[in-house]
């Protein structure tokens, strides 16, 4: 009886241990099926349910670290694709901010070149406006001028003549006879005393330091006159022979120019501003000393510079 109860005590005790040692549902399965015997059978083989056991637990876990590092690697790729596209979509947003920045640039350049175009235009058209305007009113200013010259010049002429009429006066025109009480004083001295002098150039040159040619001839200076030097030079032309009143340190042409060029604004002569003292030019101062008052030298004399203006 004990024998028996021995025996019954062993085989409950392999029972448990093979059950405790097999997977939950093999042990589950071999116990539902009254596995018992076959357990008892895997325990007298020696052990080789433990080791088929532990083979199981090694490529359970050899499968579970292989899932973990395909799950980590899927892991990496997607935070590496995340990345790089973030990364795309930053550098997109900035080339597209750059060219949008680029294209302000330019349509703020072409804006201001159009308002400054527009400006020159706008200031030209005013100009070409105020140039036309000013052509025609100078256009109709000559022609009233001339007509107002013409005729103020026939007063004057006759003014002139008259003067020379009514005063008994012979020196309208320069015929080198200043003999007369009118010309008399230091005013005309030099007119009054004016004789023709010949002489060689050597003695001019003795005589008088200022020496100059112009006018078709040789002149001297001499106590703030210019003179003609008579005899200078072959071939010299004199138009004038009479002394000219000189100021400034200008040469006889020069005085002359500046004369006619003062006659001409005060309506007294049309000709040539050429500095040479022909008919027209006498012919103008005549007038314009008979209409001032003055003595009618036909010449240039000081106070006619004066009245005009030059000194």
């Amino acid at each position: 009886m004990k024998r028996i109860v021995f025996l019954t005590c062993i085989g409950s005790l392999a029972l448990v241990l093979t059950a405790f040692g097999a997977p939950k549902g093999k042990a589950g399965h071999g116990s539902a099926r009254g596995g018992g015997a076959r357990s008892g059978h895997v325990v007298s083989r020696g052990g080789g349910h433990a080791t088929s056991m532990r083979t199981a637990r090694h490529h359970s876990a050899a499968r579970s670290h292989h899932a973990t590092a395909k799950h980590s690697r899927a892991r990496s790729n997607s935070f590496a694709r995340a990345s790089k596209s973030r990364s795309n979509r930053a550098h997109t947003a900035r080339a597209q901010s750059t060219r949008n920045a680029h294209n302000r640039a330019v349509a703020n350049t072409r804006n201001r070149e159009r308002n400054v175009t527009r400006a020159n235009n706008a200031r030209n058209n005013r100009h070409e406006a105020v140039g036309l305007r000013n052509q025609r009113t100078a256009r109709a200013n000559e022609r009233i001028n001339g007509r107002n010259f013409a005729a103020n010049r026939n007063r004057n002429m006759t003014l002139a003549r008259n003067a020379a009429v009514n005063r008994n006066q012979q020196n309208a025109r320069v015929v080198n006879n200043w003999r007369n009480d009118r010309f008399r004083g230091s005013r005309y001295a030099a007119f009054y005393n004016y004789n023709r002098h010949w002489h060689n150039r050597g003695w001019w040159n003795n005589h008088y330091s200022n020496i100059v040619f112009v006018l078709g001839g040789w002149w001297y200076w001499n106590t703030g006159y210019w003179y003609p030097a008579w005899g200078y030079a072959s071939g010299s032309y004199y138009p004038y022979d009479g002394p000219i009143y000189g100021y400034n340190n200008l040469t006889p042409d020069r005085i002359m120019v500046n004369v006619q060029v003062a006659l001409q604004n005060t309506g007294y002569y049309s000709g040539p501003i050429d500095g040479d003292i022909g008919p027209q030019t006498r012919e103008a101062l005549a007038a314009f000393q008979a209409d001032n008052g003055l003595a009618v030298t036909s010449a240039v004399d000081g106070p006619t510079l004066q009245t005009l203006g030059l000194t």
